[in-house]
């Protein structure tokens, strides 16, 4: 059997990732409370439920602060790595009512994969940062492609853009919306899998990044537009 990471052998780390997760989902609270959305395509997302199917939600990794408020509540799931942030992180958005599918890309990737595939056959929508967690920005990685190719839910993706925002200088370009931000979020088409066969896996992938690259520039001009 695996033994626990150092970090959760540390007690002065597990009580400062409850320290950090005690303070930081109040500030984010009051931060998106003063935050107005401005949704375009949101009848892909409905059309794909009243179907019948569990969407599996695709986005950039430098938008998740921007996207959390607006899908709460839902029962997503999502991927948080099994490290010391990854906790922390995943004390935050259960506050928010999403639940964690322990792993990442790197390292545990077949487990939460699992986790995943489990929640949709639950019901629980998903939800994947296609770049996350160490990019490159803006390449989709194939596992979401890949669980819908699985379970037959389609990839449901979409863009998040803040008006104002402060933006960090990381790989992925990480935007913090400024308090009275208006953000613009733009859901596209679903996106449905076949089969899990390299070929289409890579395929669908490709058209995800496609669909993102237009559903950017969409956001972009309406945020764009809010502050002209």
């Amino acid at each position: 059997m695996a033994s626990a990471p150092a970090w959760q052998r540390s007690r002065s780390r597990r009580l400062q990732a409850a320290a950090i997760s005690t303070i930081g989902w109040p500030i984010i609270e009051a931060l998106s409370g003063t935050w107005t959305y401005r949704v375009t395509g949101l009848h892909h997302l409905r059309a794909t439920e009243a179907a019948g199917h569990v969407p599996i939600l695709a986005f950039w990794h430098g938008r998740i602060l921007a996207g959390l408020p607006y899908f709460r509540d839902r029962g997503i799931v999502v991927i948080t790595s099994e490290n010391f942030d990854g906790e922390w992180i995943a004390r935050i958005i259960a506050k928010f009512g999403y639940g964690a599918a322990r792993g990442s890309s790197s390292r545990g990737g077949a487990k939460a994969l699992a986790q995943m595939r489990h929640a949709l056959g639950a019901g629980h929508p998903v939800a994947f940062t296609l770049d996350g967690p160490r990019g490159p920005a803006r390449v989709a990685q194939p596992g979401a492609v890949w669980l819908a190719g699985a379970t037959g839910h389609p990839v449901l993706p979409f863009h998040v853009e803040a008006d104002s925002a402060w933006t960090v200088r990381s790989w992925d370009r990480q935007q913090f919306p400024k308090p009275g931000a208006t953000i613009s979020i733009a859901i596209g088409e679903p996106v449905y899998v076949a089969n899990t066969d390299e070929a289409t896996v890579e395929a669908a992938r490709l058209l995800l990044e496609e669909r993102l690259r237009a559903l950017e520039h969409a956001a972009l001009r309406t945020s764009h537009r809010l502050t002209t």
